[in-house]
């Protein structure tokens, strides 16, 4: 047995790392439908605009030299004063588009998706997705199950990984059964490369949530309120402008609108009628919270809608089109670091900023051309850790 356990400890440390690779390598995307994802935040296709441009022919439009580099850095091409990227910029509220921290080829097959993508095809692929079948759900539901079975994966590693290092060790020291260090030496070090790579990887997405969407009370399809009846996102979250907290909607706010209507077209009387209930029981909707950041960091609404003149879609995503709230972004301190130092500043004709004297009589000068939130103080440690 003794002759055998040098090679099965091998084979056992080259499988999980195996596994681990694939793990780690199968979460960059392989498709342009993938790819555009995270495009679709701020981009539509054929759909019309919304944070960014509508992307439908938008090869058509420019060559891919500009292109990838304008999706590499955008704020790198209009800070060389490239006209139609500055033009853009201007257009579309000087919201900054992140780098896509992609590879030029995966740009080019984002391209290809765009390019060769198809409206009417895409919508007839929709119609068939909202009328499939309760098995047909089922089989694409698989995809979600597909992210627990790798979590599930992943901690499988880590055991293993730790289980074979301290075999190792109590072998080299103790029973001595495997003759040759360098095996104990092999099977200590790869195993501590593992482990370490996982706890860095859970580490960093410890508290980090994109894509939670959880199940509420009600409901509430902001796709209908503020996608099809076009109701502003300030008229039911009425303290976004002068609050740290955006403001959940009182009942009376909701009954401006449900006093007349009583029934929807998805969901008929049932949810509808919860307001009612909440109402004559004087008991308040348990809404649950979709956006959380960690006790030790501010965030200000107030300071960011208010003050920065940013619009709810820059963090929370197209709303417009979400029947149920989900989180879109990271919310990462490495995110927010990032905007603060692209994002332009509304500094003109902005009571909030008038105290900057310094940087309006540079502006003034012509030395500087535009001051971003980090050059307000945005990435100090204090103004978000206190």
């Amino acid at each position: 047995m003794s002759k055998f356990l040098p090679a099965f400890l091998l084979m056992a440390i080259f499988f999980i790392d195996g596994i681990f690779a694939e793990r780690t390598f199968s979460q960059a995307p392989t498709n342009g439908t993938e790819l555009f994802k995270p495009c679709a935040v701020c981009h539509q296709l054929g759909k019309g605009r919304l944070v960014g441009p509508d992307l439908y022919q938008v090869t058509q439009r420019h060559d891919r030299e500009w292109l990838i580099k304008f999706i590499n850095n955008s704020q790198e091409v209009i800070q060389s004063g490239d006209e139609y990227a500055v033009k853009l910029f201007e257009e579309y509220n000087k919201i900054p588009m992140p780098p896509a921290n992609i590879t030029d080829e995966e740009i080019n097959i984002l391209l290809d998706y765009i390019d060769a993508y198809d409206p009417d095809q895409a919508a007839a692929a929709q119609v068939q997705s909202e009328t499939m079948s309760g098995e047909e759900k089922d089989a694409q539901d698989e995809f979600f199950s597909d992210t627990k079975d790798h979590d599930r994966q992943y901690g499988t590693t880590f055991i293993i990984s730790l289980i074979l290092m301290f075999a190792a060790i109590f072998d080299l020291f103790v029973t001595k059964i495997i003759k040759a260090r360098f095996v104990h030496v092999i099977v200590i070090l790869i195993s501590i490369f593992i482990i370490t790579e996982i706890t860095v990887v859970e580490a960093k997405n410890l508290g980090r949530q994109p894509g939670y969407s959880p199940d509420q009370p009600v409901m509430f399809s902001h796709k209908v309120h503020a996608g099809e009846n076009k109701i502003d996102c300030k008229y039911c979250h009425t303290s976004v402008t002068e609050s740290k907290y955006a403001g959940i909607p009182s009942m009376s706010v909701c009954m401006n609108c449900h006093n007349v209507v009583k029934q929807g077209r998805h969901s008929g009387t049932e949810e509808i009628a919860k307001i009612y209930k909440a109402i004559e029981s004087g008991e308040p909707i348990e809404w649950v919270k979709v956006y959380n950041l960690p006790d030790h960091t501010y965030f200000n609404h107030a300071q960011h809608v208010g003050a920065g003149k940013l619009e709810c879609e820059s963090c929370h995503g197209d709303v417009k089109n979400m029947d149920r709230i989900k989180q879109v972004q990271q919310l990462s301190m490495g995110w927010c670091i990032e905007c603060h130092r692209i994002t332009e500043v509304q500094f003109t004709d902005n009571g909030y900023y008038q105290k900057f004297a310094r940087l309006h009589e540079e502006l003034e000068s012509g030395k500087r051309n535009r001051v971003t939130v980090e050059d307000v103080g945005g990435t100090e440690c204090a103004k978000c850790h206190y």
